[in-house]
């Protein structure tokens, strides 16, 4: 699982003549990852599309068109049954004819009322003016402008103009009318020049004879008529979509498969008479891929089995080469010479198609495989890197819950991924089964911190006097021991999720290098992180280093272990390993010792997980202060516990071994003596918990999520892992909407 599936490259050349069947064999096993050919071959040249492509991607063209007008999805698709070329073009004909008219109806209905719409909105300033549109035009002599503009500026310019014996200027909101009497009856424009230094927008008048209020009531009145047909086509395209839908996606479906097998020859490698085809497929696929080209087409191709990838980088050491037997012919190795390969293309034998990397399968089946989509939102793995899919797995719903640790977040998270699972398909289903996943372990680690539900400890509703191991989460004045000692846990995580990384990359660079780069390049971090933090888990200098690092052993395993640091002799080991981790880094890495504190530092952001779990608790804990109220008994040095009635305020208030916190909303609602205050009070602090507790919910998702991604991704990744690798695209797809006959 560490690793993806091995791939094998593979040839398959054969005859022109039966190029047709090999295609249709390949397609139909759909395992084969197809190479591009890129010309680097003398006497081959890349093939062209098989007689009859142009035509389905004509058709596939319009299915997509029509299904884009009628606003086609998945949801629409009926019962999956054969489609047979007769049925396809015919029916497709119609559809198409009947869509078409449709469509046009509706383009030019809705350009009607759009039209009326402008012409309404452009007749909005004329009903401001209040003057009949026959009164605005058809004058000889004198000149009538409507415009937007401020009356001050307008009437000042027209009186400087020397041009305009006469005006009067008619004003309604922000548009007026100029009616102007030029002093040269032969003149033209004479108000628009007059005007030209001042800010107007000028209006063309509408050439009807109405009031404007009468002419937008009628545009309104064929606008409405319009839409009506318009409703009316819009009901026919519905109806046509419920009919055809299901055929629609039935024909994109066999017109996309028809075309991808008609244009597969365009990464073959062609001569005349001859094709090479060239690709991956997993290597215990490969017999039957052999066997699926032979029961086609029998001996008239031949099948190889070229190279199988070994799990290194580019380059001498990428391939592995293939015994004559595996293929049934000679092997090739990415390392052979260039100038044999073409000479062996050119009499005939295959052509090899370059040294691509291999594309990636991801093995990771059944409970880690949804993590996949954790991994490849960093980067799909590369095919020589290690696949952190499992280790996301095993600690990215570790962090998370403990990080909430709360068994009502837990059910709530739990139930949300499980609606994503069962109603959703891809990204989403594979989000809820991680939410799952997140809700489970918030669910354990609420347990573990005291049957924790939506902030409040459960076991203390428990009958009897009941203790539970675990105080809290570090919150109230009892359990402050705790909070540290989880900060202790998340540094140590931090210690062991580093060195999972760190032996990671060791064990990549020693199969992709030799021990020596391995020792330099990732035996000196080891060195340097293990050493490091044993002497800060030592006691060596021990009054300069905090209680509570050694403290902890004895709080988290309840005094049954106690633990003072490791010896003087063994931390100043530890010092001696971090000297030497340097030194190795410094002979192989020299511009990495910059970088020299990173083991330390990279170990201490792992303290963000103490930090959310504070933070969530804090915030869980101040909703339910202000919904409920609370209080600390023994005398202020034991645990919170929330007061829910007006009776046990009132009994707290009373009792000097117990401090008020806060009295609460809820706590004004006082059953003897119901009141309009107390009611407010009791549905207000419901609602505040309620939508408190809502809050911290999303926010969990937001903080712990992206914390605990964060962790996985720098920290962690950072030691190992790169990403960058190629998808696997196998040549053939799976039916959804047809069935082969």
């Amino acid at each position: 699982m560490l690793r993806p599936e091995r791939m094998s490259r593979v040839s398959v050349t054969g005859s022109k003549r039966v190029i047709d069947d090999v295609i249709e064999a390949a397609y139909s096993h759909h395992s084969l990852h197809v190479t591009d050919y890129d010309e680097r071959y003398e006497g081959f040249e890349p093939g062209t599309s098989l007689e009859g492509a142009e035509t389905l991607n004509e058709r596939l063209v319009t299915v997509r068109s029509l299904e884009s007008i009628l606003d086609v999805d998945e949801d629409d698709a009926e019962a999956a049954r054969p489609l047979d070329d007769d049925e396809l073009e015919a029916e497709l004909e119609r559809v198409r004819d009947r869509v078409n008219d449709l469509n046009d109806q509706r383009d030019e209905l809705q350009d009607g009322i759009r039209d009326r719409q402008e012409e309404i909105d452009r007749m909005e300033p004329f009903a401001e003016l209040g003057i009949d549109l026959e009164y605005l035009r058809g004058y000889d002599s004198v000149e009538v402008v409507v415009g937007e503009a401020k009356p001050g500026p307008v009437e000042a310019a027209l009186e400087d103009a020397e041009t305009i014996d006469a005006f009067d200027v008619f004003v309604g909101g922000d548009v007026l009318a100029i009616v102007a009497k030029p002093t040269d009856h032969d003149a033209e424009g004479v108000v628009q020049d007059a005007l030209v230094g001042v800010d107007i927008a000028l209006l063309d008048v509408p050439d009807a004879d109405a009031s404007p209020d009468e002419y937008v009531a009628e545009l309104e009145a064929e606008q409405a008529d319009l839409r009506d047909e318009l409703d009316a086509v819009q009901s026919e395209l519905e109806s046509v979509k419920e009919e055809a839908a299901g055929f629609l996606l039935r024909a994109e479906e066999q017109l996309t498969i028809e075309a991808e097998k008609k244009e597969a020859p365009l990464s073959f490698a062609t001569t005349e008479n001859a094709f090479v085809a060239e690709g991956w497929v997993p290597t215990e696929t490969f017999p039957d891929f052999e066997a699926a080209v032979a029961d086609a087409v029998g001996d008239h191709a031949e099948v190889e089995e070229l190279e199988r990838a070994s799990f290194t980088p580019d380059g001498d050491h990428h391939t592995e080469s293939v015994d004559g037997e595996a293929g049934g012919a000679a092997s090739t190795s990415a390392s052979a010479d260039a100038e044999t390969e073409r000479e062996a293309a050119t009499d005939g034998g295959h052509a090899a198609h370059g040294t691509d990397d291999p594309p990636v399968v991801q093995d990771n089946g059944g409970a880690a495989g949804p993590f996949e989509l954790l991994v490849q939102a960093f980067g799909r793995p590369k095919y020589s890197e290690f696949d952190p899919t499992l280790l996301v797995f095993l600690t990215f719903p570790a962090m998370f819950g403990f990080m909430i640790g709360d068994v009502g977040y837990g059910v709530l998270y739990a139930a949300i991924g499980a609606f994503m699972y069962t109603k959703f398909d891809g990204a989403f289903r594979e989000l809820g089964s991680v939410a799952m996943w997140a809700g489970a372990f918030t669910i354990l680690f609420g347990i573990y911190y005291g049957i924790d539900l939506f902030g409040y400890h459960a076991y203390q509703l428990l009958p009897g006097d009941v203790h539970w191991p675990v105080e809290g989460k570090g919150l109230s004045p009892a359990d402050l021991d705790w909070g540290l000692s989880f900060l202790v846990v998340s540094v140590v995580f931090g210690i062991l999720h580093l060195n999972v990384g760190h032996v990671l990359s060791f064990v990549s660079t020693l199969k992709q290098h030799d021990a020596k780069h391995a020792v330099y390049e990732a035996g000196s971090w080891l060195l340097i992180l293990n050493g490091a933090w044993i002497w800060i888990f030592s006691s060596v200098f021990p009054n300069s280093k905090p209680d509570f690092l050694f403290e902890a052993v004895s709080v988290l395993t309840f005094g049954a272990v106690s633990f003072s640091g490791f010896p003087a002799a063994v931390g100043w080991a530890g010092a001696a390993a971090a000297v030497l981790g340097l030194v190795l880094l410094g002979i192989g890495e020299p511009p990495e010792l910059a970088e020299f504190l990173s083991p330390v530092v990279n170990v201490i952001s792992y303290a963000r997980l103490m930090a959310v779990l504070l933070a969530k608790g804090g915030m869980a804990l101040a909703v339910n202060l202000l919904a409920f109220g609370a209080y600390i008994d023994d005398g202020g040095d034991g645990s919170f516990h929330f007061i829910f009635t007006n009776e046990h305020l009132h009994h707290v208030q009373e009792t000097a071994s117990e401090e008020l916190v806060f009295a609460g909303i809820t706590t004004a609602f006082d059953p003897a003596s119901v009141g309009a205050v107390g009611v407010v009070a009791l549905v207000g602090g419901i609602v505040v918990a309620v939508v408190g507790h809502i809050v911290v919910l999303l926010l969990g998702v937001t903080s712990a999520g992206i914390q605990a991604v964060r962790l996985e991704y720098v920290e962690f990744f950072g030691n190992f892992y790169e990403g960058g690798g190629r998808e696997y695209l196998p040549f053939g797809r799976d039916r959804k909407y047809t069935r082969e006959e």
